[in-house]
């Protein structure tokens, strides 16, 4: 029988990335082979420090690869430095008009500078930034919004559209390329699913930078997420994207955790346990969705790549557990069948399922753990 793990890779499966030139934010290598980066950014005033950090170490526990902070004035580049001295993951300073502050951030440890170059006034002050970024060894995002496009852009095209998206994004990056700086990726988001499809679909054929993929100001929980999921999901299945953020009028961290669902779903990112469960029916033995909720909240913490199937009943709860790390199956008469590594092991009671499921997947994530380390000491 095939292993969970050869079934997440099967051939149809298999996603073709664009190619890509690699970069680094910090220790995170963007682009290229490198696995594709979650981020999100925190909503606290950046001048308050120690909130700033609070929830950077949140969105560290939930996963994030990289988090961005920003820095619309002297305050916030001041309480860059300790930001970045208490952060186990790379601090991309968010700068939009102002070239000082871009200097200050570089200065204060921010390993990714996100600015428009043709925004930030004189060549004079272009050529400061670019030394600032390259003197500290930082990467920097053009980021272009639907939003915010330049006026000249607007009257040439009449309204915001995925062409002008794409050309402003081109005038910024040949600035920086202009002055032989290559270490940047970029973004065109819009609000509109459509638009921001079509924009990243353009550039991607005349540029061979990293992307940062996103819909912008997407909106609430539900609804953001699922914009997100059409938006990123056609892109990254294009092979598109090389770091993601989902924007939400949420708490950040749902950020993250919708990030890496999106890329868990398309086989290209696997962190935590995937489960697998039935709306429920009449048929089902058990409570399917509150045991589903129950285990969500309780193996929140394993960040192991594993699979779990919680089916109802019979009837498709074999076959779905056949495909998966460990499974529970409703069978009627209070209890159900578990399933290890794909085959029916042994059953376990209704009543006791949810803590006993969540010590098997505990177990089985520690094996995996031991595991790996073992291969990586070996190798």
């Amino acid at each position: 029988m095939m292993s969970t793990e050869a079934q997440r890779h099967r051939p149809w499966r298999a996603i073709d990335r664009r190619p890509s030139r690699k970069i680094r934010v910090g220790k995170v290598e963007v682009g290229g082979d490198a696995p594709i980066t979650v981020q999100s950014m925190t909503n606290t005033l950046t001048a308050d420090a120690q909130a700033t950090i609070n929830q950077v170490r949140e969105l560290e526990e939930a996963g994030a690869d990289i988090v961005r902070v920003s820095c619309p004035d002297q305050e916030s580049t001041a309480a860059l430095d300790a930001i970045v001295k208490a952060s186990n993951v790379p601090i991309v300073a968010d700068i939009h008009f102002h070239y000082k502050r871009a200097i200050e951030a570089a200065n204060a440890g921010a390993a990714c500078l996100r600015i428009n170059p043709g925004n930030i006034g004189s060549p004079d002050r272009v050529r400061e930034v670019i030394a600032a970024a390259r003197d500290y060894g930082l990467s920097m995002r053009i980021g272009v919004n639907a939003g915010s496009l330049e006026r000249h852009l607007l009257e040439k095209y009449g309204e915001p559209c995925p062409e002008a998206m794409v050309e402003s994004a081109l005038d910024h990056a040949r600035i920086l390329q202009d002055h032989d700086f290559h270490d940047f990726k970029i973004s065109v988001k819009a609000s509109d699913v459509f638009m921001t499809v079509a924009a990243y679909q353009q550039l991607a054929e005349v540029i061979d930078c990293p992307l940062h993929v996103g819909v912008t100001e997407a909106g609430a929980l539900r609804n953001g997420t699922v914009k997100s999921a059409i938006g990123m999901g056609n892109l990254l299945w294009a092979g598109i994207g090389d770091t993601i953020r989902v924007s939400l009028a949420a708490d950040p961290v749902e950020e993250i955790k919708v990030g890496f669902d999106i890329l868990k779903s398309l086989g290209l990112r696997h962190r935590g346990v995937n489960i697998i469960a039935c709306p429920s029916c009449a048929r089902q033995g058990f409570n399917v969705i509150k045991t589903v909720e129950a285990l969500e909240e309780r193996l929140a913490h394993v960040s192991t790549p594993m699979s779990l199937s919680i089916i109802g009943c019979v009837v498709n709860g074999p076959g779905e557990a056949l495909m998966t790390d460990v499974g529970f199956t409703g069978g009627g008469a209070g209890a159900g069948m578990v399933y290890l590594a794909g085959k029916p092991d042994h059953k376990q009671s209704n009543e006791t399922m949810i803590d006993y499921i969540v010590e098997l997947v505990e177990a089985k994530a520690a094996e995996l753990d031991a595991a790996k380390r073992l291969a990586e000491a070996v190798g």
